[in-house]
């Protein structure tokens, strides 16, 4: 496999890893102020956040890393990082 300059790694190899599991905080979309602007969607690193069948946003907690980027950037307020129970 050869690699591009700048690249550590080919597109899409985080869906082959679950990052999810050393997680210590994970986000908690609570949908009560959620305008469905997509923004959590947009900034996840890890593209973890996908629109559901009701048009508001959740995380996959397999690839979710917990950076809360999510929560630091939705404009309603309407996730919150809470600790991770394992």
């Amino acid at each position: 496999m050869t690699l591009s300059v700048g690249c550590t790694a080919r597109p899409g190899k985080s869906r082959e890893n679950r990052t999810g599991a050393w997680r210590t905080f994970k986000p908690n979309f609570k949908h009560d102020k959620c305008t469905k602007c997509g923004i959590c969607a947009l900034i996840c690193p890890e593209s973890a956040v996908h629109e559901n069948q009701d048009g508001f946003y959740d995380a996959d907690y397999n690839y979710c890393k917990g950076c809360g980027l999510c929560a630091e950037e939705c404009p309603a307020e309407d996730i919150e990082m809470t600790r991770e129970e394992k």
